[in-house]
């Protein structure tokens, strides 16, 4: 259902730029590798705090950085929607925040302080309006996100302890689609060795068993469960896969190595299980250990489940409805590309989720850029997603 003009603009009037990029910049300039996000939890916290929200500090199984969450509520009854962000970045050297030309830098820019930014001011914004008339909103924030280093425990625990809506938003750096499925995830690392020292190829290492050879054998049987894969397709997610993409083996040309290590990943869509999944891994490493005399250890990383929700959920329904308020048309129907937060939340908690953020670049790099103007656009975004999802 379309929403009011009226209500559009009176949101758009209570979107402050200025306090949206000054809340982005205080984020951004505390460093927060993942597992270190105490000190900009921190300051969010005291951000929110200074704005009048009463801020609770779940520990949700990781007290070495509590995670933040702020309840607003209207004056009547209705749906509870949920924004929520990371506030951990990838293991790169810092780069503080700057702006030039209306484009915001500095690492977690992109991914993700400036979403989470944008999703405090949806919700200042919210308030000072007084055009929430139903429902709530339930902000959260935490550390633990970003893999390897991460495991994705910390929403885990925020879920299990009640921090959940009745529909989740994620302001990742998705914006070009309204992404209703998503392909779950695992990380994949095998350790390929044989007892003894390296050696020689002419001094023994032909009697050796090969670890090389070993490896090789995987890469070929995992192509093959790959090709297998391929048959499983959905026309918005694309395929199931298996990829390798490192492997490295010995220290000089004519030596016999000890070791092996490659890694890769799974992908799989909804209706396989993850645990299918890490069987096949398992079970490919454990003949090629036999047929070889070598030892092979492998890592089924489990990240993020496969998920699909329905177009005309109501959360999605309320997101077209709020992205057509303030871009004049709907969003495409697509897959998410990459797994986030929101996998967790459809499989471990129940709700629907829907991925969009700025249209920001740099992600997993040195250099993340957003531009300011699609901060704005995503607050706004959100407070009318809000409006119309709290009072459906």
């Amino acid at each position: 259902m379309p929403i009011d003009d009226a209500i559009v603009e009176q949101v758009r009037a209570a979107v402050q730029t200025e306090r949206l990029l000054d809340t982005a910049m205080r984020l951004i300039e505390v460093p927060s590798p993942t597992c270190s996000g105490a000190a900009v939890a921190d300051r969010m916290a005291e951000i929110l705090a200074d704005d009048g929200f009463t801020v609770e500090r779940p520990e949700a199984g990781w007290p070495e950085a509590p995670a933040v969450a702020v309840r607003f509520h209207a004056k009547n009854n209705g749906r509870t929607i949920q924004f929520n962000g990371h506030l951990d970045t990838v293991h790169l050297p810092f780069v503080p925040p700057r702006v030039e030309e209306g484009v915001l830098y500095g690492s977690g820019s992109s991914d993700m302080k400036g979403g989470i930014a944008a999703m405090i001011e949806a919700l200042r914004a919210l308030r000072d309006s007084g055009t929430l008339s139903s429902g709530s909103v339930l902000l959260t924030a935490h550390d633990l996100h970003e893999a390897p280093w991460g495991d994705g425990s910390q929403v885990d625990r925020l879920i299990d302890a009640g921090f959940v809506g009745d529909g989740v938003l994620l302001p990742e750096y998705l914006c070009d689609r309204l992404p209703v499925i998503g392909r779950g995830l695992a990380v994949l690392s095998v350790k390929v060795s044989r007892p003894g020292e390296p050696v020689h190829e002419v001094l023994g290492g032909l009697q050796q068993p090969n670890v090389i050879r070993a490896g090789a054998d995987i890469v070929l049987q995992f192509e093959k469960l790959d090709e297998e894969l391929a048959k499983k397709t959905h026309p918005l997610a694309g395929r199931e896969s298996l990829f390798v993409g490192q492997i490295q083996a010995g220290e000089i040309y004519n030596q016999s190595p000890t070791v092996l290590e490659l890694a890769g990943t799974r992908r799989w869509l909804p209706g396989t299980s993850a645990g299918h999944a890490k069987e096949q891994f398992h079970e490919i490493l454990a003949e090629i250990a036999e047929q070889r005399g070598v030892e092979i250890e492998g890592d089924f990383r489990f990240v993020r489940d496969a998920y699909e929700i329905s177009e005309t959920d109501p959360l999605a329904a309320a997101f077209q409805d709020a992205y057509s308020a303030v871009d004049g048309q709907p969003l495409t129907v697509g897959a998410k590309p990459f797994v986030d937060d929101g996998n967790t939340f459809v499989h471990r908690g129940g709700i629907p989720a829907v991925t969009h953020g700025p249209n920001a670049k740099g992600a997993h790099t040195v250099l993340e850029e957003v531009p300011v103007e699609e901060l704005v656009r995503v607050a706004i975004v959100y407070a009318l997603t809000a409006i119309q999802f709290c009072g459906g």
